[in-house]
C-alpha cells in the first residue's frame, strides 16, 4: 500500500509517496492554484499516480498542510463574521492590549479588527471568576440579536463570553439558540475553541476561527470530492500547527488549528531526519516561494509557543515556535525611494510568478536573479518539466536594478542575493543567538524550494560549521506530513498555587480531561494505533503575568514538580527564584495516536562522481565567474567527499556549493556540506 504526503505552498504543491512495505519514495511538485487549492492537489495526485503507474485503490493514506486559513486572515477573504459578547465588552478586539506593533514607527497601524463594529453585539449576561452566574442569559434577547446579525449579512457568528473557559453554560445555550433560529450561520464558541483565561486571545481566537470556517469547510469539501475523482477512497488528513494531524471533521469546526500548518510540518520532518542520522541540534531553514521559516530544534525537540500573531491578530493555540520573513524564491526586488536596493516581502507568488517563469511576470524576484547568476538552471527546473527564460531576467534586471544603480546586471543580481542572504540570517540568529543558544552547536537543515540554493551563504554569514539537505528538499513539509501521527490539544485554566491542595485540583482537572482525549482518540483515530496522553502544565512565579509550560511528572507530586519549573525557568531566563510560590495558570494534555512509522529505503548507490556528472556551466560566486560542475544527485555516491564549487541539482532543488566547502552523501541520501572553520 502507499502512503501521500501533500504540502500546498504560496508558489507550489509538493508530493512525497511512500510504499509502506519497502520504503521506496516518489517525490513531485505542480504549481499551486491560489483560486483553488485543491484543484491543483487532485492533479498532482493523478500525475504521481500515472507517472509511477500505481492504482488510486492501492493509496491508503492521504494526509495534506495548508495554509489556506492563514492565507483568508492575511488577505482578508473571509466571511462577514458577527461577535455575541459580554455587555461592556464590545470593543474588546479593538482595544486589545494597547500595546503599539511597531513603537517608534507611525507608519505602522494596528490591524483593524476581523469583526467590524456593527456586528460586535453585546449580550446583558455575566459570569463571576468561579463561573458562577451573577447575570442570567435572556434567550429571547439573544434570538433577537442572532436574528439582527443575520439581516446584516453575517454568514458566522463568534461568541466569547467573560469566564466562559469556567462555565461554558451560556455560550452553549446560545450556540443552540443560533442552530434553531439561524441555521445557516457557522457558529464557534470560546470554550470550545480556546478555553483559557485571557479575554482578548481568546476572543480574538475565536472570532478568527469563525472568520474562516466557512470557507475553509468549502475547500475542504471540494478536497474530499476531488481526491475521490482521482480513485482514492480514503479521507484526507490535515496537518495542524502543532505538529500533528487531525480529522477533516476536527478541522472543519477548528479551522484556526491549522494556522502555519505547512511550515509546521517541516519542522517535523528535519525532526525526524535529525533523530535517524543522530543530530538533537538544529536550526531549520525552510526557503519557499514566498517566505523563509527558521525554527529551533533542541534536544531533537521542536520549540513551542502557546501563542503568536497571525497578520497582526492573536492566535491562542499551542504550535511549533517558527519564524517567518517574507523572503523566498519570488521574493520581489526593487529600488525603494531613496535609491537603495531591496528585497521582499513583497512575493511574485505562483501568477504571476518570477520573470523567468514565462507567466507574465514582469517583477525581478530572488529566483530571476539566480538564474542569471548560473546558480539555478538557467533552461528548464523540475527535471525539465518547466522551462526558464534567462534572457527575461536579464533584461528585467537591467531595467528595473542594474540601470538605476549605475550597476552591471551580474552585480545587481549579485546584490540581490546578498540582501536576501542578510534578511535570512537575521530571521536565523532570531531563534538562536538572541536566545543565548551557540549556532556553532547547531546544524543547519536547508530545505524548502530554495532552503539549499541559499543555505551555504546563510551559514557563513551566521557561522554555522554543518549544513544538512534532505533528499528533494522542496518537498520536505510534505514528507513531515507522511511521518506524522495524529493529535489533539486540549487546555484548561487553574490558577491554582503548586502546594499540596493545588496539585489535588490539578490531578483531578487532569483526570477529567483524560477522559475527553480518550473520547476523541476513540472517535477520530484507528483502534490499532498506538495511542498516549501527555500531560503539561503552564506554570509562572507569583506576580508574572506570562507563564512557561513544563511536563507534569507522572506519579509526582507538587514538590518535584516545582523542581522541575524552577529548573525550566533557569534555563529559559537564566535564574530561578526558589523561595516564590509557583503558580499553576493552565493544564494541558496532548491526545496521540502512532500512525505513521514507515521510513524510507536506504541509498545503496555504487555510482561514481564521474556518473553523477551532468555538465559544466558557469556560476557566479563572490569572487567571480567559475566553470563549474553540475551533478544529478540522485547519481552520487554514498559516503564520498569532493570539495566545491558544485552545483547539484534534483526535481525539488538545486544545492549550490561554495569554493572550499565540502559535500558528502550519507545512507540515508542526506547531503552533508560542511564549511571551513
Amino acid at each position: 500500500m502507499y502512503r501521500i504526503g501533500i504540502d500546498v505552498g504560496g508558489t507550489f504543491t509538493d508530493f512525497v509517496m511512500r510504499n509502506a512495505q519497502d520504503g521506496t519514495t516518489f517525490f513531485y511538485k505542480v504549481p499551486s492554484t491560489p483560486d483553488d487549492p485543491s484543484q491543483a492537489i487532485e492533479t498532482g495526485i493523478v500525475e504521481l499516480l500515472a507517472l509511477h503507474g500505481i492504482d488510486p485503490a492501492d493509496v491508503s493514506y492521504v494526509g495534506h498542510g495548508t495554509t489556506v486559513a492563514t492565507n483568508m486572515v492575511i488577505e482578508r477573504r473571509g466571511v462577514p463574521t458577527g461577535l455575541l459578547t459580554t455587555k461592556g465588552f464590545r470593543d474588546v478586539l479593538a482595544i486589545g492590549r494597547q500595546t503599539r506593533p511597531s513603537l517608534f514607527d507611525w507608519s505602522v497601524a494596528k490591524p483593524e479588527p476581523i469583526v467590524d463594529r456593527y456586528r460586535r453585539v453585546e449580550v446583558n449576561e455575566r459570569l463571576d471568576k468561579d463561573g458562577e452566574t451573577l447575570t442570567a442569559l435572556d434567550l429571547a434577547e439573544v434570538e433577537d440579536k442572532v436574528r439582527d446579525l443575520q439581516r446584516s449579512g453575517a454568514e458566522a457568528v463568534a461568541v466569547g463570553f467573560l469566564h466562559a473557559y469556567r462555565n461554558p453554560a451560556h455560550e452553549e445555550a446560545v450556540r443552540k439558540v443560533i442552530r434553531r433560529v439561524a441555521p445557516d450561520l457557522y457558529v464557534s464558541i470560546s470554550s470550545e475553541v480556546v478555553s483559557e483565561f485571557r479575554e482578548y486571545e481568546r476572543i480574538s481566537t475565536t472570532a478568527l476561527n469563525a472568520y474562516v470556517g466557512p470557507r475553509t469547510q468549502k475547500y475542504l469539501h471540494r478536497l474530499r470530492g476531488r481526491i475521490r475523482d482521482a480513485g482514492i477512497s480514503v479521507e484526507p488528513l490535515t496537518f495542524h500547527s502543532n505538529g500533528g494531524l487531525l480529522p477533516v471533521s476536527t478541522v472543519e469546526n477548528l479551522p484556526v488549528l491549522t494556522c502555519l500548518s505547512g511550515p509546521a510540518a517541516g519542522v517535523i520532518g528535519a525532526a525526524r531526519i535529525g533523530g535517524e542520522i543522530g543530530d538533537t541540534e538544529i536550526i531549520t531553514f525552510d526557503v519557499g516561494g514566498t517566505s523563509t521559516d527558521v525554527s529551533l530544534i533542541s534536544g531533537g525537540a521542536p520549540q513551542f509557543t502557546s501563542s503568536r500573531l497571525v497578520a497582526g491578530h492573536p492566535v491562542r493555540m499551542p504550535m511549533i515556535d517558527i519564524h517567518v520573513i517574507g523572503a523566498g524564491g519570488g521574493s520581489i526586488a526593487r529600488v525603494d525611494d531613496a535609491g537603495a536596493l531591496k528585497v521582499g516581502p513583497q512575493s511574485a507568488g505562483a501568477v504571476p510568478g518570477p520573470v523567468s517563469y514565462l507567466r507574465g511576470g514582469t517583477e525581478v524576484t530572488l529566483t530571476d536573479a539566480n538564474i542569471v547568476l548560473g546558480r539555478l538552471n538557467p533552461v528548464a527546473l523540475l527535471e525539465g518539466r518547466m522551462p526558464v527564460d534567462r534572457a527575461l531576467a536579464e533584461e528585467a534586471i537591467a531595467m528595473h536594478l542594474a540601470g538605476p544603480l549605475n550597476l552591471s546586471v551580474e552585480e545587481a543580481a549579485l546584490g540581490v542575493i546578498k540582501i536576501a542572504t542578510a534578511n535570512m540570517a537575521r530571521a536565523i540568529r532570531s531563534v538562536s543567538t538572541e536566545h543565548g543558544h551557540d549556532v556553532a552547536n547547531f546544524a543547519l537543515y536547508a530545505f524548502g524550494g530554495a532552503g539549499a540554493l541559499h543555505a551555504a551563504e546563510v551559514a557563513v554569514e551566521c557561522g554555522l560549521h554543518r549544513i544538512v539537505i534532505p533528499q528533494e528538499p522542496g518537498t520536505l513539509c510534505a514528507r513531515g506530513v507522511l511521518t506524522s501521527d495524529l493529535s489533539r490539544d486540549y487546555v484548561r485554566t487553574l490558577l491554582v498555587t503548586a502546594d499540596a491542595e493545588g496539585w489535588q485540583e490539578a490531578l483531578r482537572l487532569a483526570d477529567t480531561l483524560a477522559e475527553t482525549g480518550r473520547t476523541w482518540l476513540r472517535e477520530e483515530t484507528p483502534e490499532a494505533a498506538e495511542q498516549e496522553l501527555n500531560v503539561s502544565l503552564d506554570a509562572r512565579y507569583a506576580g508574572q503575568s506570562h507563564a512557561i509550560t513544563v511536563p507534569m511528572p507522572a506519579g509526582a507530586g507538587a514538590d518535584a514538580f516545582c523542581d522541575a519549573f524552577h529548573a525550566a525557568h533557569a534555563d529559559q531566563f537564566g535564574y530561578r527564584l526558589e523561595g516564590r510560590k509557583v503558580e499553576i495558570v493552565n493544564l494541558r494534555l496532548q491526545a496521540v495516536s502512532r500512525v505513521s512509522g514507515d521510513k524510507g529505503a536506504k541509498f545503496c548507490s555504487d555510482a561514481t562522481l564521474e556518473n553523477a556528472l551532468i555538465n559544466h556551466r558557469p556560476v557566479r560566486f563572490d569572487d567571480g565567474w567559475q566553470d563549474t560542475p553540475v551533478y544529478r544527485r540522485a547519481l552520487l555516491p554514498v559516503g564520498l567527499a569532493f570539495a566545491g564549487p558544485a552545483i547539484i541539482e534534483e526535481m525539488s532543488g538545486t544545492t549550490v556549493v561554495l569554493p572550499g566547502q565540502s559535500v558528502t552523501l550519507d545512507p540515508d541520501g542526506n547531503i552533508h556540506l560542511t564549511l571551513q572553520a
